[in-house]
């Protein structure tokens, strides 16, 4: 595809090739004995020293590496989190209803049964939470929620939010699995706080990745969590640890300044959000409405109410123009007016070229020429 929005990618333009090279020459240098040894359940200490580094710095509270295990990305966290918390196919866990396609695809796949609280510029609805956990007849193994620049919506859980979150998780005795992928992939305002800084409940579990503030295909995540959880967790793998060369080459990328790399890609990803935005307002601005995100690699738009989804994407298709259909991130699969722009690896003059076509097959596709009917995000 000539204008390819479709998946969440970090930023090619940025990444470090000379540093990187560097990490990767003194890794093998200082620790390729290791490399004959199989890294266990919790994974390679310096790495997982400097990852809880990276959350106490960012949370202002101490984070035991001890209590965290690196996985093969953030998926294998989702994944094993999943099967350790559950008793048997059909239980249920709570998402918004809109989430991760990845998070859905592999939570059906391993039984589960996943229930929607919608959402809005603020996140998860809480009196939907709550309306939900009131009348609830089977009780929610855990609530998984993606709280900061989430994906695909871009928005973040609000404080006031994140702390009824808390509250009603403890009265109902429920786990929280927070998914904070994006978290330091940060543009604007204050970086939003992580739950388990805000609550020592052992109910909460911490998901987190390098894909996003550093590239995916070095395939490396990690889980905090408090007993009993984290030893649940840990004894769900059967892969015997992630990969410890790449966990040892980010172990010497990182030890210098472990938010180097992560400030100077972000520079460039908020260049590249209020590239697509402005685009956005010349061309669509009557017809369509999209989120702001304040970090995170994806926007989220919606289309007006008389856009054939069908022949939108056949006229995208035919003039090079990919995007993710917002039905790929609905917990039912429901086909919805929305579609999801990820801009973190599209080159800028493709954002300048690309978002005129996708204005385009929208007219294109709708049976009308009227202005939008609505003038929010999300309806109530």
């Amino acid at each position: 595809m000539k204008y390819d929005f479709a998946v969440g990618q970090t930023n090619p333009e940025t990444f470090p090739v000379e540093a990187f090279k560097r990490a990767a020459m003194q890794a093998i240098e200082d620790e390729h004995a290791s490399f004959n040894q199989y890294p266990g359940g919790k994974g390679h200490p310096q790495l997982r020293a400097l990852m809880a580094q990276r959350e106490s710095e960012r949370e202002g509270v101490k984070v035991d590496p001890e209590m965290m295990a690196l996985t093969n990305g953030s998926m294998q966290g989702v994944t094993l989190v999943g099967q350790a918390l559950m008793d048997a196919p059909g239980d249920q866990v709570i998402t918004e209803a809109f989430t991760y396609s990845g998070t859905i695809a592999a939570y059906k796949g391993i039984g589960l049964d996943l229930v929607g609280i919608p959402v809005d510029e603020s996140g998860m609805r809480m009196d939907h939470l709550e309306a939900h956990l009131r009348s609830m007849k089977k009780k929610p193994k855990f609530i998984y929620a993606l709280t900061a620049y989430q994906n695909p919506t871009g928005v973040n859980l609000s404080l006031e939010r994140r702390h009824r979150l808390i509250e009603l998780a403890a009265e109902y005795e429920i786990p929280v699995v927070e998914d904070n992928c994006y978290g330091d992939v940060h543009f604007d305002g204050d970086k939003p706080p992580a739950l388990y800084a805000m609550s020592d409940d052992a109910h909460h579990i911490y998901l987190c990745s390098l894909s996003k503030i550093f590239a995916p295909g070095v395939r490396l995540g990690y889980v905090l969590a408090r007993r009993p959880y984290f030893e649940q967790i840990v004894g769900r793998r059967f892969d015997a640890g992630s990969n410890s060369f790449a966990a040892a080459v980010m172990a010497k990328f990182y030890e210098e300044n472990i938010w180097a790399h992560c400030e100077a890609a972000n520079v460039a990803l908020k260049r590249k959000r209020d590239l697509l935005v402005s685009r956005l307002k010349d061309v669509l601005e009557d017809e369509c409405v999209w989120s702001h995100p304040t970090g995170g690699l994806f926007l989220w738009l919606r289309l007006p109410e008389d856009t054939d989804l069908d022949r939108l994407r056949a006229e995208a298709t035919d003039k090079g123009f990919n995007y993710a259909e917002g039905r790929d991130f609905h917990v039912t699969g429901e086909r919805v007016p929305y579609i999801r722009l990820a801009f973190g690896h599209v080159p800028d003059d493709a954002i300048v070229e690309g978002i005129p076509v996708l204005a385009q097959c929208v007219q294109r596709a709708r049976s009308s020429n009227a202005a939008r009917a609505f003038t929010s995000l999300f309806d109530d």
